[in-house]
């Protein structure tokens, strides 16, 4: 019953949501009703992401559900990096547009369901969403496919208890979750592709981001028990190529990977708790080779995310822990590791903190530990996966409360400076020259302007 009740309100709640303006057409409502600081996501949308992108106003928007993002951006390191930070750039101090992206998101068939099917079978046609993001690299100027999900979600009873359920179709483990601690929407949510960053990262932390295929279902109960069971495997090349995506040496899933994802949330104070567990389990072949078999590589992760709004503030404290335990079965026959197994671990720890849906502070803590391994952290000065510290990061958005100017009503615009401070980066430490290396030249001062419409 309170997800049906949770429903209902937020569709009679005065206009002013959106992850994107496709969206705010299509629910007739402004940023702040789905989102703290976008693109964290609050109760209603987190309901809105589960009911498939496809919850809509009475009269929705006669627009397809069309939308583009601009992110124009400065990055400065605090060392200059030789021979420039990437082809084109110089050494330091560089301005980009960091990406441009287009999306088609909302309702698949977008306002034309009654149109195409007439109104019973409209019914069922707008049971299906889509967010599907094309992006523009800016630096690496280049085209491709980004988070891309098809969706089919319902409503249902149980036992007398409220049950959210669906099936899904993505590109990217966890894009699909409903909180913001899993690595597809985690903090920083957007950085520089012009600045260093650390040589290891987990595989569900993007290693397998546009080049998979993934096959799901879910659902949520009582508005408190989550469960997604899905499986993905590595799509192939012609396919890749179309879609932009060079699949050229990478390293490719054998057969299919499992993934799995049960959170439990409940009202804790005046706010919403969330505790979870997930995984991802692939086997692989290194770099698309199968001669030798596959190696064997385990995500299993841990989350939590408290969220309490006091008027048109809110705080949104997050926790995310990944152990990956990596057998190198094929990749040390084959050279490419030093070690048989090795293990990774990644932490993160960030708090938000929106003021007046104008004014956002987030502050995280991270951490990169495990294993040396010289050949699998070859672009590690020191062989080591080992990186730390804090990243720092402001934000003003001056049409987040009340919508965009008049002659485009549904935009936003995010104005973000970002520092982030390594105490240890690739295993070097700060003023610790042994190895040629210090991590502090790393820290990164990024300046970004977000805008959406």
């Amino acid at each position: 019953m309170k997800t049906k009740l949770l429903l209902a309100a937020a569709l009679l709640a005065p206009a002013t949501s959106q992850a994107l303006p496709s969206f705010a057409r299509q629910m007739n409502m402004q940023c702040s009703d789905c989102h703290t600081e976008f693109p964290v996501l609050n109760q209603f949308g987190r309901q809105f992401k589960l009911m498939g992108y496809a919850l809509a106003a009475d009269q929705p928007s006669d627009m397809l559900p069309i939308a583009v993002m601009l992110q124009p951006s400065f990055t400065n390191t605090q060392a200059a990096q030789a021979g420039g930070a990437a082809p084109g750039f110089s050494a330091n101090n560089n301005f980009a547009v960091t990406q441009v992206s287009a999306f088609y998101a909302g309702r698949l068939f977008g306002p034309f369901a009654a149109d195409l099917f007439g109104k019973d079978g409209a019914d069922f046609a707008n049971k299906f969403g889509i967010f599907s993001q094309t992006t523009y690299d800016g630096v690496g100027k280049s085209w491709s496919w980004d988070n891309t999900e098809l969706r089919f979600a319902d409503t249902g009873t149980v036992h007398d208890q409220d049950v959210i359920y669906g099936a899904y179709l993505n590109n990217n483990p966890s894009m699909q979750d409903p909180w913001n601690t899993m690595p597809a929407w985690g903090f920083p949510f957007s950085g520089s592709g012009l600045a260093p960053g650390p040589a290891a990262s987990t595989m569900l932390d993007g290693g397998f981001a546009a080049q998979v295929g993934g096959l799901g279902v879910y659902t949520m109960i009582a508005d408190s028990y989550y469960v997604d069971v899905g499986a993905y495997r590595t799509l192939g090349p012609r396919f890749q190529n179309s879609v932009g995506v060079d699949p050229t040496g990478e390293t490719d899933i054998a057969g299919l990977a499992p993934y799995w994802r049960f959170g439990y949330q409940k009202m804790l104070g005046e706010g919403t708790w969330e505790i979870g567990t997930f995984g991802f389990a692939p086997g692989t072949h290194p770099g698309g080779d199968s001669s030798e078999g596959k190696d064997r590589i385990t995500d299993i992760g841990f989350d939590s995310q408290y969220q309490v709004s006091h008027g048109t503030s809110d705080l949104t404290a997050m926790l995310s822990f990944i152990n990956e335990r990596e057998k190198w079965d094929a990749s040390y026959v084959l050279g490419n590791s030093s070690n048989p197994s090795d293990t990774l671990r990644s932490l993160k720890a960030t708090a938000d903190y929106m003021y007046d849906k104008t004014y956002a502070g987030s502050v995280q803590y991270f951490l990169l530990d495990g294993t040396d391994d010289a050949t699998i952290y070859s672009d590690s000065q020191t062989g080591s996966p080992t990186s730390d510290g804090v990243i720092l990061q402001a934000s003003y958005l001056p049409f987040n409360k009340n919508g965009g100017p008049s002659f485009w009503p549904k935009s936003n615009v995010k104005l973000t400076l970002q520092y982030t401070i390594y105490n240890r980066f690739d295993g070097a430490r700060t003023n610790y020259d042994g190895n040629g290396a210090n991590a502090k030249d790393n820290n990164t001062l990024y300046a970004e302007v977000w805008i959406v419409f």
